[in-house]
């Protein structure tokens, strides 16, 4: 894993902001309208009015919004509603959170984490990445010249040796505390101790580190680094801010870490019954009926955990109003060798691909299928098909999908393979407005 370094970070002065509950948000791509008007009430200070600036009607300049939070955010660290880091520091930072019954804590920590392009070290990025997300974080960093929001890092460490290190340094000191709209609660612990932190990068300074989220703003931070490096004559110093990103790094072997599903929901696809789907797919997968109705949806569930297989689906069908687990047998491999030879067996056999590559797009004849619409709970399922979900759409499809695993991610990261479109979803997401990362001389 390439250097981590600690940093001066830009932290909230809550003797003026008040509550920090009121200031932090999600990240910026998991905000819509509604919400980002919700967190610009909580508080004039809110992190969103820097990281997803709202545009105004007189907007000409397509940099207008950057260009605003940039003010602003200059602004608040003239004030004092942001301060550095009185010293260099690591960020020590846990989620507890409640899932299926369970709380959970999970743990990690904030630094600065030296670049590498993708494929030219070891870090390995598991998701293919967009020009517009990517275009989109390059303005905000060239107006803001830092790191808004940390990208999210996984390197193994079956005994969870660094973190413990951490949690040991920071047993029974007091923590900055925040409670998110989901009611999840972060807390961060800043870590100046220079022997610890270079305990803590000896570590893992040999690990690989695979991006679990946050690839946009990795690449984003790489294209930055090498604009500047264009503009100094093709050299920037190598203790340049920019030649690292701000990042949560985590264990992979954390107790905490999960992985939760993203089932879809298809709009726009042609209407078929329980029986045309099993004629159409029984090709290569055995298929039985599992239920009735949009409440059946939570039985199909449990049987396809318990079968805990990524050849595992349950498929509604509008139509007849009918569940389908649908699973994989001995001919799925020889149809998916057809269209995805060129990948690797760990590639091929994740659901997501099963589910994309061969049941939507060849066996069911849909592809070109508009974007379905992503949830992560049984619940939202069962309530977009009763047509409670935002937007009202009609589905005549759904699919019901396991996760990729953390070991997926490392086994498919490391053919530098980049996993099919959602096939991971990290719950909690990480917080931004904890701490900013400024990639001045400051």
């Amino acid at each position: 894993m390439p250097k981590i370094a600690p940093f001066r970070g830009l932290r909230y002065n809550l003797a003026q902001v008040g509550s920090l509950s009121k200031v932090i948000a999600p990240p910026y791509d998991v905000v819509d309208g509604a919400l980002q008007k919700e967190l610009y009430a909580n508080s004039p200070y809110n992190f969103i009015r820097l990281e997803l600036t709202q545009a105004e009607g007189g907007d000409q300049d397509p940099n207008a919004v950057y260009q605003r939070a940039a003010t602003l955010f200059r602004q608040w660290v003239r004030d004092g509603v942001m301060q550095y880091e009185p010293d260099p520091a690591i960020y020590v930072y846990h989620q507890v959170f409640d899932y299926a019954g369970r709380t959970y804590t999970r743990r990690g920590f904030m630094s600065r984490v030296r670049l590498v392009r993708f494929g030219e070290g070891n870090i390995y990025p598991h998701e293919q990445t967009h020009a517009k997300a990517k275009d989109d974080r390059l303005r905000l960093t060239r107006a803001c010249v830092a790191n808004m929001s940390q990208i999210f890092g996984l390197y193994p460490d079956p005994s969870n040796a660094a973190q413990n290190l951490l949690e040991a340094h920071v047993a029974g000191k007091a923590a900055l505390e925040a409670v998110d709209h989901l009611g999840v609660t972060h807390r961060m612990w800043p870590v100046t101790d220079h022997h610890l932190i270079g305990q803590v990068a000896n570590l893992i300074e040999d690990a690989p580190m695979f991006v679990a989220d946050g690839h946009h703003r990795y690449e984003t931070a790489c294209n930055y680094r090498d604009e500047l490096a264009a503009a100094a004559g093709g050299v920037l110093a190598d203790d340049h801010p920019a030649q690292f990103v701000l990042s949560m790094v985590m264990s992979m072997d954390d107790p905490g870490l999960i992985v939760l599903p993203t089932h879809r929901l298809f709009h726009g696809v042609e209407e078929i019954d329980a029986t045309e789907l099993t004629k159409r797919l029984s090709v290569c997968f055995d298929c039985e009926p599992a239920g009735k109705g949009p409440e059946a949806a939570k039985s199909v569930w449990k049987k396809i955990e318990e079968l805990d297989d990524q050849g595992a689906f349950g498929f509604y069908t509008s139509k007849d109003q009918q569940w389908t687990l649908v699973t994989a047998n001995a001919k799925t491999d020889e149809q998916m060798q057809k269209f995805a030879g060129d990948r690797s067996d760990d590639w091929r056999s994740l659901g997501v691909a099963m589910l994309h590559g061969l049941i939507v797009d060849k066996l069911l004849g849909m592809d070109g299928h508009p974007k379905p619409t992503y949830v992560h709970l049984v619940q939202e399922v069962v309530d977009g098909l009763h047509g409670k979900l935002e937007g009202e759409l009609d589905y005549p499809l759904a699919a019901l999908v396991m996760p990729a695993s953390v070991d997926d991610i490392r086994r498919v990261s490391l053919h530098n393979e980049r996993m099919p479109a959602k096939s991971t979803y990290f719950y909690p997401k990480l917080l931004s407005g904890l701490v900013v990362n400024p990639l001045d001389s400051n």
